[in-house]
């Protein structure tokens, strides 16, 4: 499943040049109801269609516009692979189409900027985590979310404990060897147990320098995979403070990544319970002291100059308007008129850009009755 990566996600939230259309819709996974797939993205398509003629773009170049999409439909090896949702993002420059797996509302939005407040379940603070998976025979990055999981590059990391050490422990092995105690260990299968504490102390050394570049600034929590006397070596040498007390115990060799995300899950899920409550009760607590808000009018200039340290965004609410940052104006309309956006999904842009944190949860679950509530920096 071609699940969106963070960084084209960042990539997302940017302005574009002209007309940006996006579209979701469910999908249907099995039985006859899987035709109806590319029946539903043709509707979208047609509304995205009637929605650029009325911003006033002409027949002819709203018909060249939407080719790489119109094209899709025809794209039988396509249809034949499923999610539970499926987003495509077009522009004049840009056309990526990702399936999804969860289930989004159907939606389609043309306005300046790409519309992304339907992905923050997969990638809002309740959500993001790390993990770390030592075996004998190298070493894995992923990151993961409740949905998803995606491997990332390690750069300047040793890919196995035999490459950290400069030295070859099998002759290190022999040196020390009584005299007719049998045949040496072919390389390929000395164990941990073969190097001292200090051989694995510098290769975690090594592996911790390497992380550092790719976790510096973040705040996800990150969990340890591999068999269990090796966490506590490694949180000796570990620099990164949010690294998760319990680990995924075992040999990760024999774990897939998806197993490994379902296991981290099971670790990290009651530590995103415990922060979204913080968040909540810091709201509640700043309520009345200027320093939290539930109104779209106030916290939409507020996200623009970065004041929002946190914001609570319903999930399948739209609140279409327009904002001008030079005056710092904020219109609000029951319905999208053309060159409106949903300031709702603007407040979540803006205060992800600027180092923000966003909780994307459902209507009932805010701490407030209005579908955004933000406490403010200063």
């Amino acid at each position: 499943m071609n699940v969106l990566p963070r960084e084209e996600l960042k990539a997302l939230m940017m302005k574009q040049e002209g007309s940006c259309v996006t579209l979701y819709m469910p999908t249907h996974r099995g039985g006859a109801e899987v035709q109806q797939n590319p029946i539903r993205l043709k509707n979208l398509l047609r509304q995205a269609e009637e929605k650029l003629l009325a911003g006033g773009v002409r027949a002819a170049d709203v018909e060249k516009f939407m080719e790489p999409a119109q094209a899709l439909l025809k794209n039988t090896p396509f249809w034949k692979q499923h999610g539970e949702g499926l987003a495509v993002f077009l522009s004049s420059e840009h056309f990526k189409h990702y399936r999804l797996p969860v289930d989004v509302p159907e939606l389609v939005v043309v306005t300046e900027r790409f519309h992304i407040k339907p992905l923050l379940s997969l990638y809002s603070a309740n959500g993001q985590f790390y993990i770390l998976a030592l075996s004998q025979k190298g070493v894995r990055f992923l990151e993961g979310s409740r949905f998803s999981v995606n491997e990332m590059a390690l750069e300047g990391v040793p890919k196995s404990i035999m490459d950290a050490m400069k030295y070859d422990v099998l002759e290190k092995q022999r040196l020390n060897r009584p005299s007719g105690s049998g045949p040496s260990q072919a390389r390929g299968s000395i164990e941990w147990t073969a190097y001292t504490k200090e051989d694995t102390l510098r290769y975690f050394k090594q592996i911790d320098r390497g992380l550092h570049g790719i976790l510096k600034d973040k705040k996800a929590p990150l969990v340890f995979a591999g068999v269990d006397y090796l966490f506590p070596i490694y949180r000796e040498v570990n620099s990164y403070p949010h690294l998760v007390d319990r680990a995924v115990t075992g040999n990760p060799e024999s774990l897939s990544v998806e197993e490994l995300r379902k296991q981290a899950w099971a670790i990290v899920e009651p530590y995103f319970q415990k922060r979204q409550e913080e968040a909540r009760a810091q709201y509640r607590q700043s309520v009345g002291t200027g320093l939290a808000s539930g109104n779209i009018l106030e916290i939409v200039p507020a996200a623009h100059h970065g004041r929002v340290g946190i914001l609570f965004a319903a999930v399948g609410v739209q609140q279409w308007g327009s904002f001008r940052p030079d005056s710092g104006e904020v219109t609000l309309r029951e319905k999208a008129a053309p060159g409106d956006e949903d300031l709702i999904d603007l407040a979540v842009i803006q205060t992800l850009l600027n180092a923000g944190t966003v909780y994307a949860v459902k209507r009932d679950e805010m701490p407030e009755t209005e579908p955004l509530a933000a406490v403010f920096r200063y």
